[in-house]
C-alpha cells in the first residue's frame, strides 16, 4: 500500500500561489512547471476540490485555494523563521531577508544602506517587493515591511527608520511662470495638481494642511492622477502641476531649482518611515543585522 505523505504538494502550491504561474514557481522551486502542475493535480485530487482557477492568461486561486494559502501562509513563515533560527549559531547572518518597502522607501532608505549592508553580510541575500499597497507580512512571506508609521499595522513591532517628514507642495519654474504661486491652501482650487491615488483602498488622497494648530485635508483637483509616489513627484519636475510630498525626497531638486517650494507655512511635520515586523521576527539576526545598518545611516543624519 501507497503511502502518501500529507506535505506532499504544499511546497509546490505555496509557490504558484505566491507567483500566480506555474512557471515562475518551477523556477523558484528548481523543478519544471510540469512537475508543479502534476504535483498540484495530485494534491487537488487528493483534497477532492479544485486549488486554482487556469487560463491561458491567468492562474489564480479558488475559494478552497484561498482558504489553505491563509491558513498555510502563516505555517509556512513559521517554519520558515524555526529553520532560520539555527542561523543564530552561526557568527555572521545568512538567508534569505525578504522586504515589502513603497517606492519612496527605495530612494530614501534601500538605494543608501544596501552597498553597505552586502558588504559587510554577504550571506545575507535580499530579496525586495516594492509596492505601495498595504501587504500581509505573513500570508506574503515577508521578514519585515517599511511604511509611513501611520500605515503600520498595530500589533507589529515598528523600528523609525528617518526623521519626522515635513510635508511639502512643490512645482517647477516654468509651471509657476505659467500658473502663478499659490499663496494660501484654497487657491490651490484654481491650479492644476498631480493626485496620488491609494494603490489598496483606491481612494485619492487628500492633501494635509494646517489651520489654527489643528488640521483639515483638501481635495485638491488635477487632471492627472497616479498610483506611484516618485511618478508623481517626476510630473512635477515636468511643469504638469504641483506636487504634495516630503521634504528629504526632493531636497536636491530645491537646491538646484528643478523644483521650488509653496505654501510652507500651511504644511504639517508627521512621522516618517518606520521598518516594521512580527514579535517573533525580531530575534533573526539577519533582520537584526539590517536594523542596525538603516538606523545608524540615519542616525548619522540628524
Amino acid at each position: 500500500m501507497t503511502h502518501t505523505n500529507e506535505f506532499t504538494g504544499l511546497a509546490e502550491f505555496l509557490a504558484v500561489a505566491r507567483h500566480a504561474s506555474f512557471r515562475a514557481a518551477g523556477a523558484e522551486l528548481g523543478v519544471t512547471p510540469s512537475a508543479v502542475s502534476q504535483a498540484i493535480r495530485s494534491l487537488e485530487t487528493r483534497i477532492g476540490l479544485p486549488l486554482f482557477l487556469r487560463t491561458t492568461r491567468s492562474v489564480s486561486l479558488t475559494e478552497a485555494g484561498s482558504r489553505l494559502m491563509s491558513r498555510l501562509a502563516p505555517a509556512a513563515v513559521e517554519i520558515n523563521e524555526a529553520l532560520g533560527a539555527l542561523d543564530a549559531l552561526r557568527e555572521r547572518p545568512a538567508g534569505n531577508l525578504r522586504l515589502s518597502v513603497p517606492r519612496i522607501a527605495m530612494e530614501l532608505i534601500i538605494a543608501r544602506i544596501l552597498p553597505e549592508f552586502r558588504r559587510l553580510y554577504p550571506d545575507v541575500t535580499v530579496e525586495i517587493d516594492v509596492n505601495d499597497a498595504t501587504v500581509d507580512l505573513s500570508t506574503a512571506q515577508f521578514d519585515a515591511g517599511i511604511r509611513i508609521e501611520e500605515f503600520v499595522e498595530r500589533d507589529m513591532v515598528a523600528v523609525r527608520l528617518t526623521p519626522d517628514f515635513r510635508w511639502v507642495v512643490v512645482g517647477s519654474p516654468a509651471y509657476f511662470a505659467a500658473r502663478g504661486r499659490p499663496r494660501s491652501p484654497k487657491d490651490l482650487m484654481q491650479h492644476e495638481c498631480v493626485r496620488y491615488r491609494f494603490p489598496s483602498a483606491h481612494t485619492i488622497y487628500r492633501w494635509q494642511f494646517l489651520r489654527r494648530g489643528g488640521e483639515y485635508s483638501l481635495d485638491a483637483p488635477g487632471g492627472i492622477v497616479v498610483n506611484d509616489h516618485l511618478g508623481m513627484v517626476e510630473f512635477a519636475r515636468l511643469g504638469l502641476g504641483l506636487a504634495y510630498t516630503v521634504d528629504c525626497l526632493v531636497k536636491d531638486d530645491i537646491e538646484s531649482g528643478a523644483l521650488e517650494e509653496v505654501l510652507a507655512p500651511h504644511l504639517p511635520t508627521k512621522a516618517g518611515l518606520f521598518l516594521y515586523f512580527p514579535v517573533r521576527s525580531q530575534t533573526q539576526p539577519k533582520l537584526r543585522a539590517f536594523i542596525d545598518i538603516a538606523t545608524a545611516y540615519w542616525g548619522g543624519r540628524r
